[in-house]
């Protein structure tokens, strides 16, 4: 038997979402209509989330509508640009049992399946984001409307180490069809937790009118009232059960070949979707609850907890960032190169701060091709719908390219995209130097040089400071801000202020060889490539790291990165930091091979084409998948140890933080620390676990 939220024992809730109720009678419904209101007092910058203490106002304000006479309507909506943002994920540790997570299971279930069976028609107007228990709560109405403006919309509880646990799971596949609830359950949040917006939904068959948000709660009342009255008819096209079994197998195949199974909480949801085909929804609801309730007491939902509140509180803050106030103002950004990095910064740069960009490099002709790039990017997000025509005619003016670089006169900041080498780089920064004014910010996409070296031949070193871009620009969230010891508040404060306007995630570093991503991917790639020159075949090592769920495997990170950058990267953290980065002699003979080395039609997977396994010479000394593991946690472990003791990154926390948003390691791990600790590595290396570092 469920228990409902009245059953729930009462948590400390910073804050409790309220249920308000409205009654009224609309024209030509011949009754009253119910309003329920979910709003937790705050502006949309905190969303309504639903603890034990808002279920329990939900459930109360369905009492209310029950206990009214004549209501032949009930509707859900929430606060301005808010419909609810699921389960308050912050009382998520609060729970002190396994049993007491099966209550809150239940609870919502027992709640949510109020408005699935109720006799009176249900409506969830759905004005903004809505986030797996509030998508879920609008799932059990029968009928749901969308604002074209709503973003934010989604399931994505796999991507914390859950699943969906009040009904989405049940609901959806039999409401779109499998194939498309796989895609928003499972496909979606290890898509980079890829959410839906407003337009969505529709063609999804997941909402069955949109509205314009102008007049959204208007409009679905009236559209509401005519559906109740039998005036408008939702038919929706039948569900293909016979392609169920398909498309559950090619959602195993694709959970195996993205996280190799590592996700629990993604095998569990398509054990849930595969359930849905022929069991009853009581039958469903329970297995969610069962499954809710053990992925919850588990390790990758508590370490997902600790990734999800380090990414929102150091996000939002990053840990020795100046004061705001410092930031000066960037009214025009010059950016050195119009290859496609720079290229992809300065349409970053013109997106985000909307301002003039101007590009150079060596030549009109060069100049010419990266700005080609940049419209044609521009043209692109217009097709797509992601921007509007007025906004791409705008992008289209504000970047231009030049062979001349007195460009950069009037500049506020101008950054360098250009080779990677040190020579390269200070001669760029001595001839921009001599062109803006004493005021300009000089900013270097360095991957790993350093800084201080550029600096060095400045006359103002102050004024330079590092912003490593992760590649795609567009896509990866991290930027790393690196400052040297002449770096001043003011510059480095505006980096950080500049960062935020990008809507990246900012994570300062010292300026050591690497910084913080490529140093520790540089000793993952170092061990891995080092058990391969001592005699481990590539098809050992390559998967020896499945059990972690990493977006790649080690040698479809080479394909990426490229393997002259690696070979590149491999020397100079060889020269820097010494032998623990060796020089494999393998790669190099990759890196300097003449033909193709990866196998086009395994396209970014990693596989060597024969030609190139040839050129691999194997060593004597063979490791097996779990030895090849295990010295690659141990070389992790000792480089945080090494970062932290040369002060490259004040906390254990910014190495996390720099791994989730620029390296991809999933919540479930909690990015790297805690999983070292869980598995006692960092023990065995450091002599104690990372988590007890201040």
């Amino acid at each position: 038997m469920y228990a409902t939220p009245l059953d729930l024992p009462d948590f400390d809730e910073e804050v409790v979402t309220e249920a308000h109720v409205r009654f009224f009678e609309p024209r030509g419904l011949g009754g009253k209509a119910a309003l329920i209101t979910l709003d937790n007092g705050y502006d949309h910058t905190k969303p309504s989330s639903f603890g034990p203490g808002g279920l329990k106002n939900l459930w109360r304000a369905l009492d209310e509508v029950d206990a009214a006479e004549d209501v032949k309507l009930v509707a859900v909506t929430g606060k301005p640009f808010i419909f609810l943002a699921g389960a308050d994920i912050k009382l998520m540790p609060s729970l002190e049992s396994r049993e007491q997570g099966l209550m809150l299971a239940q609870a919502g279930h027992a709640l949510y399946k109020r408005l699935k069976d109720s006799a009176v028609p249900t409506f969830a107007f759905i004005n903004g984001v809505a986030l797996g228990g509030g998508f879920e709560l609008a799932l059990h109405c029968h009928y749901r409307t969308v604002s074209t403006s709503a973003a934010g919309l989604g399931l994505p509880e796999v991507s914390i180490g859950l699943i969906p646990g009040w009904g989405g799971s049940q609901i959806l596949p039999n409401l779109i069809g499998v194939e498309k609830a796989a895609q928003v359950i499972v496909g979606n949040p290890l898509n980079q937790n890829k959410m839906l917006k407003g337009k969505d939904l529709v063609p999804l068959g997941i909402a069955d009118a949109e509205f314009e948000p102008a007049d959204f709660l208007e409009e679905s009342l009236d559209w509401a009232v005519r559906v109740a009255t039998g005036a408008i008819v939702v038919e929706r096209p039948e569900v293909d059960r016979e392609v169920w079994p398909q498309v559950i197998a090619g959602a195993r195949k694709l959970v195996d070949e993205k996280v190799h199974n590592a996700s629990a909480a993604a095998v569990r949801a398509l054990d849930l979707l595969e359930l849905a085909r022929h069991a009853s929804f009581e039958e469903g609801s329970l297995a969610e609850d069962e499954a809710l309730a053990d992925l919850e007491a588990g390790p990758q939902f508590q370490a997902s907890i600790y990734a999800f509140n380090l990414v929102r509180a150091l996000g939002k803050r990053p840990e020795g960032a100046p004061s705001p106030g410092l930031a000066k103002d960037v009214r025009k950004i010059g950016v050195v190169g119009a290859g496609l990095m720079a290229g992809q910064i300065a349409l970053m740069f013109a997106r985000r701060l909307e301002v003039p960009v101007v590009m150079t490099d060596l030549d009109a002709q060069r100049a010419e091709k990266g700005l080609a790039y940049v419209r044609a990017e521009i043209d692109k997000l217009e097709a797509k719908g992601r921007t509007s025509k007025l906004k791409a005619a705008k992008l289209r003016a504000l970047v231009s390219a030049s062979a001349d670089k007195s460009v950069y006169a009037d500049c506020d900041l101008v950054i360098e995209a250009v080779f990677e080498e040190l020579s390269v780089k200070q001669a760029v920064f001595a001839e921009v130097e001599s062109i803006v004014s004493e005021e300009a910010l000089l900013v270097t996409n360095t991957s790993g040089l350093s800084i201080t070296a550029m600096a060095s031949q400045l006359k103002h070193p102050e004024r330079l400071v590092g912003m490593h871009f992760f590649n795609p620009v567009a896509v990866m969230p991290l930027v790393e801000i690196i400052a040297t010891d002449s770096t001043d508040p003011a510059t480095l404060a505006t980096a950080y202020a500049v960062a935020k306007k990008l809507k990246k995630t900012a994570v300062g570093s010292a300026d050591r060889p690497a910084f913080i991503v490529n140093r520790l991917l540089g000793r993952m790639l170092a061990e891995v490539t080092g058990v391969v020159d001592a005699g481990t075949p590539i098809e050992v090592a390559d998967v020896a790291l499945d059990e972690l769920g990493l977006p790649m495997r080690p040698f479809a990170l080479l394909e990426l990165v490229g393997l002259q950058v690696c070979w590149h990267l491999c020397q100079h953290l060889n020269e820097d930091l010494g032998p623990r980065f060796p020089a494999s002699a393998n790669l190099k003979r990759l890196a300097e091979a003449d033909f193709p080395v990866f196998d086009a039609a395994a396209k970014g997977k990693g596989q060597l084409t024969a030609e190139a396994k040839a050129l691999i010479e194997l060593g004597n000394q063979p490791s097996s998948a779990e030895e090849v593991k295990q010295r690659v946690l141990r070389g992790l472990a000792e480089e945080v140890k090494l970062m932290l003791d040369e002060g490259v990154v004040p906390s254990p926390k910014q190495v996390d933080l720099a791994m989730i948003m620029g390296a991809g390691f999933p919540f479930w791990l909690g990015g790297l620390t805690p999983y070292l600790d869980r598995v006692g590595v960092s023990t065995e290396v450091s002599g104690a676990p990372f988590g007890s570092v201040a």
